[in-house]
């Protein structure tokens, strides 16, 4: 992604190398004893966070890229450069038709409207799977992927690297191990502003040399290429077609410790209070409030959890509980200004005290005064790609966000993304039946069709 997660991009690539072995957040050696097997895998996406992803995937000493589906064809030259033997292709169905008997695992690192078709289509194939976040555009393409997974044994991981890391594994121990009591309410938030406003430009642009604008869009409606960055590389996150908005593209992260360490379910209700989107774009400043069945670590037989994103917070009197200066841990911008902990986050509020999870950065307890000497659980990280590698070759464990978590996660997460289509509306959801039970027209928002000749068998 364009947008830093751990390090910047550019740290990223520069600290993983070849090796990936030194980055800040591999606390443990990798592959002690390599399998004898070779994990021949291909990527769709050759740049952005697909090249780090193929980086860090192929550091381990068994995986060999055999090929890679980029549709810009302006954007390979790295990965040109570190495999010069890889097949490049343009159109992601032409690289699994030709190299389906080459290949036994892809990673999917594409826009978020070329998720579902690609990974299920792998799957179908018999292809472990690692899948960037959100898993998939929409709802019904998410439960598809979850239940294919499940039903054909294939090894998945969901994107959401930071859920590996040491800091949101002593968040969830921290819940989990009653260190704040029983859990009333938590709010979470992101400072990112992955909307707009208005139609887009009615002129075409010439299509950039070497970009095959049609397979970029994929199943959605053709239109014309609108150039300067409008959709690509970046900026289709704020497209609603094409991304899923600031809590699609940063809720799976923020929302996973808030969502494990509650052992959280579907959603019974949410209710939007912010701006809705217009015809094209996502809105800023959301305020969704989700109302979850309660759990073994919660104080009542429910539980709200309340996001927000732009400009919009927790109220002043919830951030006040986490106000007094702590020294945290944490990343820095490309200009060197330390991040402000409440740009991103959670906050826990529990019957014994308050947690304070800022992504990503070492979890604090308050009131200070109780906690001073608290002792954080001694958890280390490990390295959510080779998590995933090593147990598509032989079984060697079991990656912590395959589908059968991650799934349920973002269903949890695209939901606010159809309650703000419907501000001031209360909306009732059934899971099981992946339905909206007192508000109709939300139901038209589920799923999608696809245009002619873009089908995929199963969606």
């Amino acid at each position: 992604m364009k947008s830093p997660v751990i390090l910047s991009r550019r740290q990223f690539v520069r600290t993983l190398g070849a090796a990936a072995l030194t980055a800040p957040f591999v606390t443990r050696n990798l592959l002690a004893v390599p399998p004898s097997t070779v994990l021949r895998h291909a990527s769709f996406g050759a740049s952005g966070m697909a090249w780090s992803d193929i980086q860090a995937i192929c550091s381990n000493p068994f995986v060999k890229l055999v090929a890679v589906a980029e549709v810009d064809l302006g954007r390979i030259t790295e990965v040109k450069a570190m495999f010069p033997d890889v097949k490049v292709y343009q159109d992601w169905r032409e690289l699994l038709d030709k190299e389906g008997k080459n290949i036994d695992s892809v990673n999917v690192s594409t826009p978020d409207h070329l998720h579902a078709p690609i990974a299920l289509s792998a799957m179908q194939l018999g292809k472990h799977v690692y899948c960037e976040k959100p898993l998939a555009h929409d709802l019904h393409e998410t439960r598809v992927l979850s239940e294919f997974a499940r039903e054909k044994k294939l090894i998945t991981q969901m994107g959401i690297q930071i859920h590996s890391q040491k800091v949101y594994r002593q968040a969830v121990a921290l819940v989990q191990g009653g260190a704040i009591g029983k859990i009333k309410e938590v709010h979470t938030w992101s400072n990112k502003k992955w909307g707009a406003i208005g139609a887009p430009p009615v002129t075409a642009d010439a299509v950039l040399d070497g970009f095959a604008w049609d397979l970029w869009l994929g199943g959605c409606p053709a239109r014309p290429f609108v150039g300067e960055g409008y959709y690509h590389p970046g900026n289709w996150r704020r497209r609603l077609d094409f991304g899923t908005g600031t809590f699609g593209d940063m809720g799976c992260h923020i929302f996973d410790p808030v969502f494990e360490s509650l052992a959280l379910t579907a959603p019974i209700s949410l209710r939007s209070e912010g701006p809705a989107p217009d015809a094209w774009n996502w809105a800023i400043n959301a305020n969704i409030r989700y109302v979850f069945p309660g759990t073994n670590f919660t104080a009542a037989p429910t539980i709200a959890v309340t996001w927000y994103d732009g400009d919009n917070r927790p109220p002043k009197e919830i951030l006040a509980l986490v106000a007094e200066p702590a020294p945290v841990q944490q990343k820095t911008s490309p200009s060197k200004r330390p991040v402000d902990p409440l740009d991103q986050g959670s906050i826990f509020i529990g019957t014994e005290g308050v947690l304070h999870v800022p992504h990503v950065a070492t979890p604090r307890l308050f009131p200070l005064e109780k906690f001073r000497d608290y002792a954080l659980p001694q958890i280390q990280g490990t390295h959510h790609w080779s998590d995933w590698a090593e147990a598509c070759v032989g079984g060697r464990g079991k990656p912590s966000a395959g589908f059968d978590y991650s799934g349920p996660l973002t269903e949890a997460v695209l939901l606010g993304s159809v309650a703000v289509r419907f501000p001031q509306t209360t909306l009732e959801w059934n899971s099981e039946r992946l339905q909206f039970t007192n508000e109709k027209a939300a139901n038209t928002f589920v799923g999608r069709s696809y245009r002619k000749g873009w089908d995929v068998a199963g969606l």
